[in-house]
């Protein structure tokens, strides 16, 4: 339903346009680019109904979905989900992150493979991942002891022999920043639904 995302500084656009001519050959190249801190399902708005006590109906003026349990609107879900970040992001300070250079997933946990991405340094992220986990929980393979936090470039296709491991080896100036806020991402509307300070 929502993941919350650090928001990205210009440089890294201007490294991924950089970076776009060694891309071909791959499925899909992302023009728009993301780094993940957590994600967020249907349950997470829903758990905080249970937490509440709420018993008016999960979703009052939700939607059902192939039986589910009804899912509550966008905006009110987004409301529940920022009341139940407020505990766990109240503890957190800003952080620093850096994009220090090129890796491969080869054989990711779900989709087309190779995925071509920037990596990140951050301490500050990886603890806020893990604090957030312990409040939501994980999802299997890819957060918890599994998150790697990066920067897709690039994913699937046939790209030419030595096209990776040529990604791989570009060096480039480390980009790095400072992260005061984080963006609640809806990919239904593709688009940022909320900003939370940190």
């Amino acid at each position: 339903m929502f993941s919350l995302n650090v928001p990205l500084p210009p440089a890294i656009d201007r490294l991924a346009g950089d970076l776009h001519p060694k891309l071909t050959g791959f499925d899909r190249v992302r023009e728009r680019h993301t780094l993940v801190c957590k994600r967020f399902g249907v349950e997470d708005v829903r758990r905080g109904e249970r937490d509440r006590g709420d018993e008016r109906g999960e979703g009052e003026g939700g939607e059902e979905r192939g039986g589910d349990k009804p899912v509550p609107p966008r905006q009110e879900a987004l409301d529940r989900l920022r009341e139940r970040l407020r505990r766990p992001l109240a503890p957190a300070d800003p952080f620093e992150v850096a994009v220090t250079g090129i890796d491969v997933f080869d054989a990711p946990r779900s989709g087309s493979r190779p995925i071509v991405y920037l990596t990140v340094e951050s301490d500050g992220l990886v603890r806020l991942h893990r604090r957030l986990c312990a409040a939501f929980g994980t999802v299997e393979g890819i957060e918890g002891d599994a998150y790697v936090p990066h920067v897709t470039l690039a994913r699937g296709g046939d790209p030419e022999p030595g096209a990776v491991a040529d990604l791989v080896e570009t060096e480039f100036d480390p980009v790095r920043w400072r992260v005061h806020a984080l963006d609640a991402w809806d990919p239904e509307c593709r688009e940022v639904a909320a900003t939370v300070d940190l």
